[in-house]
Formats: structure tokens, C-alpha cells, sequence
């Protein structure tokens, strides 16, 4: 079994770990970037196979960072899926028009995020039971 890494573009410490926590138990590997330069800097470095981005960094927004990712025919096809707190009815068409391929708000629901990176990344179903 081929295990997937997992791009955490994140600049809350707790959000981060709390990302890596449920992704570990689903047999993920995760790394992290705290801001859209070093996101850009990781995503061209270790080519993950699915990057979750927030949309609030430091350093350029997630928008920037999603730009820089198309503008890359290499990175281009990393699915995204970005997670934020901004109002979604302004930033989930804008996100999805970027190249992101969903948008969840938080706080996340860990089901509905592991079910989408399963989704995109044809992984088997999620051990959330593990969680509880």
C-alpha cells in the first residue's frame, strides 16, 4: 500500500495538529507549511499527491498560493481542497474558480474531510471510528 502525502498549508499551530492527528490515524503522511511561500516552496519540493490549504496566511493568501500551483503544469495537478473560516458564500466560488476541488468550512467535519480526500485520492474509507 502506497502511502499518500498530504500538504497541511496552515498558519494556526492547533488547526495543524489537529490535521495531523486525523490524518495520521487514517494512515496518511502529512508535512506543513505556515505560510504561502513556504506552501509554494514544499509543493515544488516534495510534490504531494493532495494539498488542504487555508485560505488566511501569511506571506500572500491561499489564493496565491493556488495561483502559483495552475500556473505550473507539474503542481497543477495536485488536488486542493481548501478549508477556511471566510464566509464561504463569497470565497467557495472564487476557491473552486482557482482550482481548488472543494471547499469545506471550519470548523471541519472530520468524516466529511477524510470522505472528500478519499475521494480525490481513491482511498479506501476513512478509520474516523479510531477517533472517538
Amino acid at each position: 500500500m502506497c502511502i499518500k502525502k498530504i500538504l497541511l498549508v496552515e498558519d494556526d499551530a492547533d488547526a495543524r495538529l489537529g490535521y495531523h492527528v486525523l490524518l495520521k490515524a487514517n494512515h496518511y503522511d502529512t508535512f506543513f507549511a505556515p505560510d504561502a511561500l513556504s506552501a509554494i516552496t514544499e509543493a515544488h519540493t516534495h510534490k504531494p499527491d493532495l494539498i488542504i490549504l487555508d485560505l488566511g496566511l501569511p506571506a500572500g493568501d491561499g489564493f496565491v498560493v493556488m495561483e502559483s500551483l495552475q500556473a505550473n503544469p507539474q503542481l497543477a495537478v495536485i488536488p486542493v481542497i481548501v478549508v477556511s473560516g471566510r464566509d464561504p458564500g463569497v470565497n467557495r466560488g472564487r476557491a473552486l474558480k482557482g482550482g481548488a476541488m472543494a471547499f469545506v468550512q471550519k470548523p471541519w467535519d472530520d468524516a466529511k474531510l477524510l470522505a472528500i480526500i478519499g475521494q480525490l485520492l481513491g482511498s479506501p474509507e476513512p478509520a474516523i471510528s479510531q477517533l472517538k
